[in-house]
């Protein structure tokens, strides 16, 4: 039996493992402290009543031999995938057909299975700093190379470097690629691009034939009128453009576990010999071999989402992390850092103070102020000298962490 040999060359752990295992020790070893987590973006917000008792009448559902469910439909049920349509789509004048919406256990799960389309020969741009599990699965699957622990870059991967120097807009690849991953709104930076901003990425990949995996899991926290919720609002972009949707944070789904993915029907790819195929064809063959469906339970209560009470309880608890969101940000800049993001997304990316590296400045809040943040630099080479902070806390906490930031001596 011969292994993957591609995991043996994925350097140290997973970012939020590592950060887990180090808030665990510290807690090991000090168990008269209160540690306060603003590192791994979980939610804490119960569920909306509305979404609870959708799935509360699910259950009863399961429970009757009438109305029992055995498998889902490999897609999702219509209920459901009508119900994305009408809301996340219609809303925003953007047409899809149902077997354009692939309901999934979520957005982490089918950015990292993706690849599973991909030729190993595809070329892979991402933005820097980058969410892990888009460089990570794609190492996974041989389209990485090789990792250079001394440069911190893998060598096959074209890096696309977003920082405060260029505004957090990421250049177009200088060179050749086959497909850019991009999260907008930005984890980790919480910042945001234009539709005008966005439209230069939708012009460049359809006239280079560039593939666009779009991550739109923050958009229920976009605040600003020019900023778009999905890419499909950009002229062109079903031809080039995959986008990945959660219900993790916009309703609190973390635990429940209910995503989705779009594939335009239009979207395209090649074979060696230049025969074109429908993406959307070949994920549905791959999701109906892998995947037994989502859970009817959770399909109900992911509807709930949608309906009016649901909405307006949902909109409620995105304001409360929104606002924890503020709390952290002018916090942080009244310390004197420099502070981005926070605005439509429950993302604070923050400079570390004093020339500390992003690890350093991590160990000294946890071990200083018994705060938990996420270090920069597990981002990418581009995070460091950075740290983020995310707004999914209580307020309680939030504010009590704030002011123990304040107190260090930075």
């Amino acid at each position: 039996m011969y292994i993957n040999e591609n995991f043996l060359k994925l350097p140290g752990s997973y970012l939020f493992a590592e950060i887990s295992k180090r808030e665990s020790a510290y807690r090991q070893a000090h168990p008269d402290k209160k540690v306060i987590s603003l590192g791994i973006g979980d939610v804490t917000r119960p569920l909306a009543p509305a979404v609870t008792e959708a799935m509360h009448r699910a259950i009863e559902e399961m429970a009757s031999e009438a109305t029992m469910r055995g498998y889902a439909p490999y897609a999702g049920y219509d209920f459901l995938i009508d119900a994305i349509v009408k809301n996340d789509f219609l809303a925003h004048d953007i047409q899809f057909s149902a077997n354009e919406i692939f309901v999934s256990d979520g957005s982490k799960s089918d950015t990292g299975n993706i690849g599973d389309m991909l030729s190993e020969s595809n070329r892979i741009a991402v933005t820097d700093p980058v969410y892990p599990v888009y460089v990570d699965t794609n190492a996974m699957s041989g389209r990485a190379g090789n990792y250079d622990n001394e440069a911190a870059l893998w060598n096959k991967i074209v890096y696309l470097p977003a920082t405060s120097e260029n505004g957090f807009v990421p250049d177009l690849p200088s060179k050749a690629v086959d497909v850019v991953y991009l999260c907008y709104p930005n984890n980790p930076t919480g910042t945001t691009l234009t539709k005008e901003q966005l439209k230069v990425w939708v012009d460049y990949a359809l006239k280079n034939k560039v593939l666009i995996m779009f991550d739109a899991a923050y958009e229920a926290f976009i605040t600003e009128e020019n900023v778009p919720h999905s890419i499909y609002e950009i002229e062109g972009a079903k031809k080039l453009s995959i986008e990945f949707r959660s219900f993790s944070k916009t309703a609190g789904f973390t635990g429940v576990r209910c995503g989705y993915t779009v594939i335009p029907n239009e979207l395209e790819g090649f074979d060696k010999i230049g025969n074109n195929h429908s993406l959307n064809k070949l994920w549905y063959r791959r999701q109906s071999t892998k995947f037994n469906g989502t859970a009817y339970i959770v399909q109900r209560g992911a509807e709930a989402v949608f309906s009016t009470e649901g909405k307006k309880q949902i909109k409620e608890t995105i304001t409360y992390y929104l606002e924890n969101a503020q709390i952290i940000k002018n916090s942080l800049e009244a310390t004197g850092m420099q502070v981005y993001g926070g605005v439509n997304a429950p993302y604070i990316w923050a400079k570390t103070p004093a020339g500390l590296s992003s690890w350093e400045f991590f160990d000294k809040l946890l071990n200083e102020a018994q705060v938990v943040a996420t270090p920069g630099a597990g981002f990418g080479k581009s995070g460091e000298g950075y740290i983020r902070f995310t707004a999914f806390g209580k307020r309680t906490d939030t504010l009590e962490a704030v002011e123990r930031i304040k107190r260090l001596k930075l």
